[in-house]
């Protein structure tokens, strides 16, 4: 006879055992097995062959139709580069975010162009009524007679609207928030969720709707829940944005049908969310006099050139422990810069307070920042503004070096679009030649 026994399951990644053990063996979490609430599950057992149903037969891929899973555009030119050119049909994507960013805001946006196109949207929702998505909706004017509300917590309801409706675009906010009566634990629960998640995606692929869950996001930033979630959909997207400034950014995690390196940028308004097309004056200060301490750099946001720029301010220590105090940049970075300032250019810095920032709340986590850092640590210390029409882009190397770094070009001409005509980089080979450019023409 065949041995019978509880089955046991990661939370995190899915991976099964026959017996409970501390750490898994797939994703090698500690604690994250349990018993998966289906007792019973035989071991031993052969798995028979099974004919194909009709239409479900394995085909030459010369034979498939590749336009039947082309990217259709949502309205949204920031969101669609994200995507890769758009909503493909039978997509599941994941969308997540910290809670306030803007993600439900975002997505009745969608919804609307989507319904203003002629197509049928169902936005269900689990967390608001019906009537705060209607107040929502009239402050950013999307109201249109093909955008179907419905506020549900439970997963067979949400698949009978979905048969009733028959939308082009479901929207679930969010996947934590529905539960199956068929399966043991509360909603947000990881059996719910891998659950709820798996009968959305199959309705998904079998009616070939493109379906966008929310989901919780947990307190390090990742998506709350069982790890399955993000290899069960198609796409991972991440709303990110600090909730005091109104600039959001939209970035792949994951992404079947396109790149995951490109970055949508959007702006929280009174209104809702508006697409930035053209961010390159968001991160630049506009004064008029010459300020010393600041120098440009350009960025790249996925496949983009962001004009970053970087400001310093150095003063005198009245402790004996100087300052090192960052804002958008690496600390462990600067304090590296830093040292190589004083030790390869003769910067003095062992007993003043340095302060590193940039403008606009934007983030740079790329070495091309190093040499436009240095040079505004080196402007701030002589107390000497860089040229306004100067900026500067390269990597540094603890020997003083600069190093090229990755999309040069791309980065001069959008520098040199918007007006730099100096540019500063790996052709001028070391650190103290760049220094000798900068402060030398400046004076």
């Amino acid at each position: 006879m065949a041995k019978t026994s509880s089955a046991y399951a990661c939370t995190e990644c899915g991976w099964q055992a026959p017996k409970w053990v501390g750490r898994c063996g797939e994703c090698q979490q500690w604690g994250t097995v349990a018993e998966s609430g289906r007792p019973g599950a035989t071991l031993g057992k052969t798995v028979r062959a099974t004919a194909p149903g009709t239409g479900r037969e394995a085909r030459p891929i010369t034979e498939l139709r590749g336009d039947a899973v082309a990217h259709r555009s949502t309205g949204i030119g920031e969101l669609d580069r994200v995507l890769g050119g758009g909503i493909v049909p039978g997509a599941a994507i994941l969308f997540s975010g910290e809670p306030g960013v803007g993600k439900s805001t975002l997505l009745l946006d969608v919804a609307a162009h989507i319904a203003s196109l002629g197509g049928r949207v169902l936005y269900a929702s689990g967390e608001e009524s019906t009537g705060q998505i209607r107040m929502r909706a009239e402050r950013t004017g999307a109201l249109h007679d093909t955008l179907y509300l419905a506020s549900e917590n439970d997963l067979g309801t949400v698949l009978g609207h979905i048969e009733a409706v028959r939308p082009s675009l479901v929207i679930v906010d969010s996947v934590q928030t529905l539960a199956s009566d068929l399966i043991d634990g509360s909603a947000g629960g990881p059996s719910q969720v891998r659950e709820v998640a798996a009968a959305l995606i199959r309705v998904a692929k079998d009616q070939g709707i493109p379906v966008i869950l929310v989901g919780h996001v947990t307190k390090d930033g990742s998506v709350a829940g069982p790890r399955l979630l993000e290899h069960l959909v198609d796409v991972v997207c991440h709303f990110e944005g600090d909730r005091r400034t109104a600039l959001r950014f939209l970035r792949t995690l994951k992404n079947r049908y396109g790149p995951t390196d490109e970055v949508g940028c959007f702006e929280m308004t009174s209104a809702g969310i508006s697409e930035v097309s053209d961010p390159s004056g968001l991160f630049l200060s506009h004064g008029s006099e010459p300020v010393s301490g600041t120098c440009a750099t350009v960025a790249m946001e996925g496949r983009r050139p962001l004009p970053v720029e970087v400001q310093a301010l150095v003063v005198p220590s009245p402790t004996p422990n100087p300052r090192r105090v960052t804002s958008g940049v690496d600390s462990s970075r600067v304090a590296m810069i830093l040292a190589v300032l004083e030790r390869r250019v003769g910067v003095k810095l062992h007993a003043k307070d340095v302060y590193v920032s940039t403008v606009g709340g934007v983030r740079l986590h790329e070495p091309a920042a190093d040499l436009a850092i240095a040079l505004a640590v080196i402007s701030a210390d002589a107390d000497q503004p860089l040229p306004h029409d100067l900026a500067a882009i390269g990597e540094l190397s603890l020997a003083g070096e600069i190093r090229p770094v990755v999309g040069g070009p791309q980065r001069a001409s959008e520098a040199r679009r918007l007006g730099y005509s100096r540019l500063i980089d790996a052709e001028a080979s070391s650190l103290r030649r760049a220094r000798e450019l900068a402060l030398g023409k400046a004076g």
